[in-house]
């Protein structure tokens, strides 16, 4: 772990930051960048961020990003960076596109438009999707389906919830949390009418954030299916 190997080194107690350089480098976005580097907060580093070398036994391979690479549980895949080349304990955030220009959502000032702060795109936000019934789908109308999907969160979901057009979200069950695993929703649906009909889903977290209805990587995922 990371953090048993930080903590061998005795950080200060002023650290609060630790960046994380990738060999990889290049034009991105027409931005010219010697190395990718992110950057994670020094206490989500002590629990379970890996140092990874091999994956099933074997020695990573390269675009696995060998010879070492992060893995942070729960966190996007942005964050796990390949290639390892460089570890840094910092006070403040690491500079460079990845971390001022990209990877940054706009923080929302409730239901209204973005007030001007950012906030790091670090832990996977509560998110959700419909497997069935697939998209297009052809159901009889007056006959019960159960409509399923997945939600997962950082931390875990502890609500999902189907939408039907625009009626209310109603809370569909869920199974409970068992460490990083997706959890599987599900919700019996009788349709009354014939018509091109839409089903959204929504899942919520323990922190109390809801997906958004749009404009965001976890916006509400939607499916149209046709009702005869």
């Amino acid at each position: 772990r990371l953090g048993d190997l930080l903590a061998q080194c005795e950080p200060l107690p002023s650290a609060r930051f630790v960046w994380s350089n990738g060999a990889d480098y290049g034009d991105f976005a027409g931005v010219s960048v010697d190395a990718y580097a992110k950057d994670l907060p020094i206490e989500r580093v002590k629990s379970d961020v890996l140092l990874a070398y091999e994956m099933n036994g074997e020695p990573l391979t390269p675009e696995h990003g060998f010879p070492v690479r992060l893995v942070v549980p729960g966190f996007y895949g942005t964050n796990s960076v390949k290639w390892l080349t460089r570890v840094t304990l910092a006070q403040e955030r690491a500079p460079g596109p990845f971390t001022t220009r990209w990877y940054n959502d706009p923080v929302q000032d409730g239901p209204g438009p973005a007030n001007g702060p950012t906030t790091p795109v670090w832990a996977i936000a509560p998110q959700s999707v419909i497997v069935a019934p697939a998209p297009d789908a052809i159901i009889a109308a007056a006959k019960p389906i159960e409509i399923w999907g997945w939600a997962w969160a950082d931390g875990g979901v502890v609500k999902a919830e189907v939408r039907v057009d625009d009626d209310d979200w109603m809370r569909a069950a869920l199974e409970p949390p068992s460490g990083r695993a997706w959890q599987r929703f599900t919700f019996s649906w009788t349709p009354k009418k014939s018509a091109l009909t839409t089903l959204a889903s929504r899942a919520s977290g323990a922190t109390g954030e809801c997906q958004a209805e749009g404009g965001r990587r976890n916006a509400v995922y939607t499916v149209d299916v046709t009702v005869t």
